[in-house]
């Protein structure tokens, strides 16, 4: 099985190529999700399977050199062996998903103890090409800002046609209301003359018959005048009705200090 050399910390292999990178890349461990970094050399080269995919990967600029991996490669161990790991406390980078030989996905932990892990950044090598991936808040966060970025646009737009259609609105306003004016002061002289109708009319009519007697036994209904009288007289006889937003609303309790 070939195998790809060791590499001194601070040296790089074969013709690695960083893609939105700049000369100095910044330490490993800090938000290098803009980073690509791909060696079209290593990869003619050598095979990329789970056997020498670390090789790989200590190549690129997120390969820390303190970790514990770096270690067992120095004692000719292979990186990714659990069991001395497992013994191990420190930075390490372990293989959590592999799909061969398109996808890997390496994860830095930090260990405490044989059982006790805490997990750091996670890279992933698709088709060759190494990422870091980004921390779930700033990809919340990204979608948020995206989300609002849309609707803020969408509001915006919808207040400008509304403006417009508010603009149309008092134009045809305006121009109908002119038009009614002018048609009522055509239809004035009409209402002249059917009053003058009507009120002919009613003197030649006879005089409208008295109404007939109210039954045994029914009240008629009081006047407004006559109602009005009887709530002077007695102010007590009806409550003023109480509203239960204006009068009993939270401004309106009593407050407790």
């Amino acid at each position: 099985m070939a195998a790809s050399p060791l590499l001194p910390a601070g040296t790089t292999g074969g013709n690695p190529s960083l893609e939105g990178a700049a000369a100095m890349p910044p330490l490993p461990g800090t938000d290098m999700t803009g980073i690509c970094f791909r060696d079209q050399l290593w990869l003619n080269t050598y095979p990329l399977d789970r056997n020498l995919v670390f090789d790989y990967f200590a190549l690129s600029p997120f390969y820390d050199w303190s970790c514990n991996n770096e270690q067992l490669r120095s004692r000719s161990i292979h990186p990714l062996d659990s069991s001395h790991l497992s013994k191990m406390t420190g930075n390490e980078y372990m293989l959590s998903e592999v799909m061969e030989p398109h996808l890997f996905v390496i994860r830095k932990v930090k260990r405490d103890s044989p059982e006790k892990t805490t997990a750091m950044l996670t890279y992933y090598i698709l088709d060759g090409s190494i990422y870091q991936a980004p921390q779930l808040s700033n990809v919340f966060a990204a979608r948020i800002g995206r989300s609002i970025y849309h609707m803020s646009k969408a509001f915006s737009i919808a207040a400008s046609k509304l403006e417009k259609i508010g603009y149309a609105d008092s134009e045809t306003e305006s121009t109908s209301s002119e038009a009614k004016v002018v048609k009522e002061a055509i239809d004035f002289k009409e209402l002249k003359r059917v009053d003058h109708i009507l009120a002919s009319l009613q003197r030649k009519l006879p005089a409208a018959p008295a109404p007939p007697p109210f039954p045994e036994g029914y009240a008629p209904p009081a006047s407004e005048a006559e109602k009005g009288t009887e709530d002077t007289q007695n102010p007590e006889a009806q409550l003023p009705t109480v509203d239960p937003i204006i009068d009993q609303g939270p401004a309106k309790r009593m407050k407790f200090q």
